[in-house]
Formats: C-alpha cells, sequence, structure tokens
C-alpha cells in the first residue's frame, strides 16, 4: 500500500520533536556523569558479604568466593573512597580494620558527623581504655544492627571468635553470597554453550528462516511523533512537570521509603499515557484494512510454554556479551557513574510494600511499556524501511538512549539487540516482553541479596 504525503505541520512537529529529543538526551546524558554510580557501593556490600560469611564457607570454596584475605580487599576498596564523600560507617569500619592487632584504633583521629556514629565512637573509645573483656562487651550492645561493625569492633577489642562471630548470620550470608555469585555464572556459562550451539547450528546452515515480521501502516514520520515527541518530549519532559505536583498531593500522608516508591510508581505510568495517546491516534489508519493472522503487534501470547522458554534461552545467550561489554567499558573508561536511581532504591531498600511497588515498576510496567514502544512498534517499521541490520542497531541505540545513564549506555545497547534478535526470530513480542521482565527481575533480586 502506498503512504499518504504527510502533511506540512506533521513534517515540522517530527523535526521540531527530534531536536528536542537530541538536546533532551544530551542534557540527561551530561547530567548522569553527576549522579553517582551504584558499583562502588555494590563492592563495599559485595565484601562486607564475603567478611562475614567467611567462617561459614567451606575450605574449599571459600578462595574462590571471598579470596584469601576478605580484610584486606575490603580495608583497600574503603581506603579508595575520597574523603568527601566517604560515610561515618564506612570511616569506623576503615578505622577498625586498619589497627594493629597489638594497638587499639586511633578512633580520636577521625571525625563524624552523624549523631548516631559519634555515640558509637566515644562509646568503643571508653571500651577499648578498659582493662576486663567483661567491662568491654557492653558497648557493643549498640552494634547489633550492624553484625559486620559488631565483629570489627569485638574482635578490635581483642575478644575471641567465639563471642564475636555470630554463625546463623554468618551462615545467611553465605546463602547470599553464593546466590549472588553463582546465578550469574551459571547463566553466563550456560549461555555460552547456547551461543557456541547456535554458531554450529549457523555455520551447518541448519537454521530455521525468520518468520515474516508484521509492520503497522506508519512511517518513519510516525515512529519520529511517538518516539521524540510522546516518549521523550511529552512523556519525559512535560508530563512530570504536570504530575509531581499531583503526586506530591497525592503522597503527603505517606511516609519514606513508600511515598518514593509510590511516587515511581505513579511517574512512570504517566510518563507511558502520551505515547499510547500518540499511538492510539495513528493506528486509526489501520480501520478497514485486512488485520493479519498473528495481528497488527505479533504478541504471540500462545503457545505461553513455548514463549517463556524463547525469553529464557535469549536471557542466557544475551548475558556472556553484556557482562562482557561491561567489563570491557569498565576497563577502558573506568566507571563514569550516572547510574539509574532506582538501582539505589533497591539496594538501600528495607521496607517490604515499597520493595513491591518497585518490583511493579520495573518488572511489571516497564518491560510491557519498552518492549511495546521499541520491539513491538519501531523495529518491525525500521526493519522494513532500513533492513535488519541497521534496524536492529538503531532501535537497540534509541532504546539506551532512552535510559538517559551513561554508565548503563554499553550494556543496555546489548541487551537492546538481543530483544531485537529475539522479536526477530521469534515473530512474537510476548517473549520479548518475558526476557525483558528476567531481565530487570534477576537485577532486582541481585540487588536486594547484595543490600543490607
Amino acid at each position: 500500500m502506498r503512504q499518504q504525503a504527510h502533511p506540512q505541520w506533521k513534517l515540522v512537529l517530527a523535526v521540531f520533536s527530534l531536536v528536542l529529543t537530541v538536546l533532551i538526551w544530551q542534557k540527561g546524558l551530561q547530567e548522569s556523569f553527576n549522579r553517582p554510580s551504584v558499583s562502588p557501593k555494590i563492592s563495599i556490600n559485595q565484601n562486607e558479604i564475603a567478611l562475614l560469611a567467611s567462617p561459614a564457607l567451606p575450605d574449599s570454596i571459600r578462595p574462590i568466593l571471598i579470596g584469601t584475605n576478605p580484610d584486606q580487599a575490603l580495608k583497600e576498596i574503603l581506603g579508595e573512597i575520597p574523603q568527601e564523600k566517604i560515610e561515618d560507617r564506612e570511616k569506623l569500619l576503615l578505622t577498625l580494620l586498619d589497627a594493629p592487632s597489638d594497638k587499639s584504633p586511633s578512633l580520636d583521629e577521625i571525625s563524624l558527623k552523624g549523631t548516631k556514629f559519634q555515640v558509637i565512637k566515644e562509646t568503643l573509645q571508653k571500651a577499648f581504655n578498659q582493662k576486663t573483656q567483661q567491662t568491654s562487651l557492653e558497648p557493643l550492645k549498640l552494634l547489633k544492627d550492624d553484625p559486620l561493625l559488631y565483629r570489627v569492633s569485638c574482635l578490635s577489642m581483642g575478644m575471641n571468635k567465639e563471642i564475636c562471630f555470630d554463625n546463623k548470620i554468618s551462615q545467611f550470608m553465605a546463602f547470599k553470597l553464593i546466590a549472588s555469585q553463582a546465578l550469574p555464572l551459571l547463566a553466563t556459562f550456560s549461555g555460552i554453550v547456547l551461543c557456541i550451539r547456535q554458531c554450529w547450528i549457523f555455520l551447518r546452515k541448519a537454521n530455521l528462516p525468520w518468520p515474516e515480521i508484521g509492520t503497522l501502516p506508519i512511517s518513519l514520520v510516525d515512529i519520529v511523533l511517538l518516539v521524540a515527541g510522546g516518549f521523550v518530549v511529552l512523556g519525559e519532559v512535560l508530563t512530570p512537570l504536570l504530575v509531581i505536583p499531583f503526586t506530591s498531593i497525592l503522597t503527603s500522608t505517606i511516609n519514606s521509603p513508600i511515598k518514593e516508591s509510590f511516587n515511581v510508581l505513579i511517574g512512570y505510568g504517566a510518563m507511558a499515557m502520551p505515547s499510547l495517546i500518540i499511538f492510539r491516534q495513528q493506528i486509526k489508519v489501520v480501520k478497514g484494512m485486512d488485520i493479519p493472522v498473528s495481528g497488527w503487534m505479533q504478541w504471540g501470547l500462545r503457545p505461553i510454554s513455548n514463549a517463556f522458554s524463547q525469553a529464557f534461552r535469549g536471557w542466557l545467550m544475551v548475558m556472556p556479551f553484556v557482562l562482557f561489554i561491561s567489563w570491557l567499558a569498565s576497563l577502558l573508561i573506568g566507571d563514569p557513574g550516572g547510574s539509574n536511581p532506582l538501582l539505589e532504591m533497591v539496594l538501600a531498600g528495607n521496607n517490604y510494600w515499597a520493595l513491591g511497588l518497585l518490583f511493579i515498576t520495573t518488572v511489571v510496567l516497564a518491560p510491557l511499556f519498552e518492549e511495546f514502544i521499541f520491539r513491538g512498534v519501531l523495529l518491525p517499521v525500521l526493519v522494513k524501511n532500513q533492513g535488519y541490520p541497521l534496524g536492529v542497531l538503531v532501535s537497540a541505540s534509541i532504546f539506551a538512549l532512552a535510559h538517559l545513564s551513561i554508565g548503563e549506555l554499553p550494556p543496555l545497547l546489548v541487551l537492546g539487540i538481543g530483544l531485537a534478535l529475539l522479536r526477530l526470530s521469534s515473530g512474537r513480542l510476548f517473549p520479548c516482553v518475558i526476557m525483558h521482565s528476567l531481565w530487570n527481575g534477576v537485577t532486582f533480586l541481585n540487588l536486594l541479596l547484595l543490600g543490607r
């Protein structure tokens, strides 16, 4: 079907939206450099968990999971934190870990900002001056909610490991450590095997041809209006200006951190609305046309078991490439910062209701909406107009840029390519939604495991 020429106003609006999008994304990526990266916090938490888990780990796997000297590893990481950014708790830990075994820690040399840790510091100073173990045990009651600080303080007082170590905590931390490390390693190994198998099938020319991709009868101009105009300009810029005052009133009686999680949920739902409204207007052209058997969007909900298996295989196969590109980026350019603020919220989360709202946003709403836009509408139109290689690369690049996170740009680009290939190879959109949900869900779970 030959598409009609677009009216002049639509072309002007598309160009205007595209220019605004470039400016918005440029500013957003620049600002992400100033956002803290969650990677240092994750690294510290991993090493703290390793130190706590050490007594419960079998000798055969302890060096593999935590190395030969977890105390030294944690001390080195804490020592790399700039003085203006290090927190009170980390200052105490570093001072206690850095003290020689035959001397008391130099607590008087550190200055603390918070009242809580200042009290702990002063109480520990008094305890170190006591002559008997029985008297020294009293201040440790202040640290019962912080197992690592309790253990390090206890050992610094010269007490026996039997007194300082809590076996239940060590066993729980060993479980968290194994779960957080074993799952990615197992997934990576399985993904490499599947990739090798797929390469072998390709070389033997035994792979099945990809199914035909259904494409809505909309043009590249419509796509620009949908993504640039609806998703970026209206969704990411104008809608928050209208929604933030409303959500502030709505959540005024709700306490943190539920309030912040609820704001994220409402904000994301509102951000998606402009794109969906524009899309609804655009698909009015399909009325009266013959709808493909698989539907315009090719959701492919059935067979549902097959959709889950395709999504799981896709997730496994993309895992090695995402980890490799993340490692390569950190090797070449270091940690640029700019992590998604949601990662920090999950990592620091300790409220079940708040985490539940974040889970709905990241594991349900985000995959559903983003796959609808990027692999449901954008990718088929790009493939139709630009071919498979360019269509996959452009759609993945837009997907990565839309997250406005400079630190996550390389892995998101690779993930976008993997999702696009799954969409094209399966001929269905639903497996992409599941794979995206699986990716976000595993990340969410891993952050929970590494949180305190």
